[in-house]
C-alpha cells in the first residue's frame, strides 16, 4: 500500500465527517434558497428568493455595511498588526512580556471582547461616565456615538483588537524566519530604513500578510455574533439580516435568509479562490 492510500485512508474518517456537515448543510441551504420546500409544500425550484434580495434596499446596505465592516477591520488590523511585529522582532528589555501579553488576547472569546467594548464604549459606558465626571461633557449621553451606531465603529473596534494579535503572530513568524539579512545588503547599497521595508521586507512578508488577512476578511464577513450585540438594528449587517429573516414567524422569508448565508458564502469562497490563485501566481514567478 502506498503512501497517499494510506494518508487518504487516515484522512478519511475526519475529512468525511467535515464534507458531510459542510456540503451537507450547504446542499440544505441551497435548495431552501430556490424556494424548495417539500415540507411545507413548495416542489417548484425557482430564484424568485434571489430577486427578492438584490432588489431590496434593505440588503443592499446590509452589504454595503458588512463589507465595510470587514474590509475596514481587515486593512487596519494588518497595517496595526505588521507595525507591532516591526516592534516585537527587535529586542528589548521586557520583550518576553510585551509578546505575551500582545498575543494574550487570543484566548479571549469574542462575545467577551464585545461585552467588553459595549461596557466601555457605550454612552452609559465607563468612558462616557468618566469624561461627565471630569468635564469633558454635560452628561454621559453627549458622548460619541461608538456602539449602536451606523458606521459599524464598535464592531470594528471589537475586530481590530481581536484580530490584531492574529495576524501580528504571523507576520512575526514570517519576519524571524527572513532575519534582518535582506533588509542589511539594501541598507549598505544606501537604501534607507523606509526604503528598505517598502522594497526590501514587505514584499517577502506580503504572502503571509495576504493570507492572514483573508482569513480575517471572510471571518468578519459572515461573523454573526459581534454584529448582534454591538450592531444598530437598521442597516443591520448581513449575517443579523439573515438571521432575522430565518427566524421570522412566516415562513415564506426562510428563503431569502438561505438566500443571504449563500451570499456569504459565495463571496467567502470567491476570496479564498483569489487568494490561492495569487499565491501560486507568485510562488511560480
Amino acid at each position: 500500500m502506498s503512501d497517499r492510500v494510506k494518508i487518504f485512508l487516515l484522512l478519511l474518517p475526519a475529512m468525511s465527517f467535515i464534507v458531510l456537515l459542510f456540503f451537507g448543510g450547504l446542499a440544505i441551504g441551497l435548495m431552501r434558497s430556490f424556494n424548495y420546500m417539500p415540507i411545507i409544500g413548495l416542489l417548484e425550484p425557482n430564484l424568485e428568493a434571489y430577486f427578492k434580495i438584490f432588489t431590496s434596499a434593505e440588503f443592499l446596505r446590509s452589504f454595503l455595511l458588512t463589507f465595510h465592516i470587514a474590509f475596514t477591520s481587515t486593512v487596519i488590523s494588518s497595517v496595526l498588526a505588521i507595525g507591532a511585529a516591526l516592534l516585537l522582532r527587535r529586542q528589548f528589555i521586557g520583550r518576553a512580556v510585551v509578546n505575551f501579553l500582545f498575543q494574550l488576547n487570543l484566548t479571549v472569546p469574542h462575545l467577551v471582547g464585545a461585552i467588553g467594548i459595549l461596557y466601555l464604549f457605550s454612552q452609559s459606558g465607563t468612558f462616557a461616565r468618566l469624561a461627565a465626571e471630569w468635564g469633558m461633557i454635560s452628561r454621559p449621553r453627549d458622548f460619541p456615538v461608538l456602539v449602536f451606531d451606523p458606521y459599524a465603529i464598535g464592531i470594528i473596534l471589537q475586530y481590530v483588537w481581536k484580530e490584531i494579535p492574529f495576524i501580528g503572530i504571523i507576520v512575526l513568524a514570517n519576519m524571524q524566519s527572513l532575519g534582518e539579512d535582506y533588509e542589511s545588503v539594501a541598507r549598505s547599497l544606501g537604501a534607507t530604513r523606509w526604503q528598505a521595508f517598502r522594497h526590501v521586507l514587505l514584499p517577502l512578508i506580503f504572502p503571509g500578510v495576504l493570507s492572514a488577512s483573508v482569513i480575517v476578511f471572510a471571518f468578519t464577513f459572515g461573523a454573526y455574533e459581534i454584529p448582534a450585540i454591538l450592531g444598530a438594528n437598521y442597516p443591520a449587517a448581513l449575517p443579523v439580516l439573515a438571521y432575522r429573516k430565518y427566524t421570522d414567524v412566516d415562513l415564506a422569508a426562510r428563503p431569502e435568509a438561505m438566500a443571504m448565508a449563500i451570499v456569504i458564502a459565495v463571496l467567502s469562497a470567491i476570496m479564498i479562490y483569489i487568494y490561492v490563485r495569487y499565491t501560486r501566481r507568485r510562488i511560480r514567478s
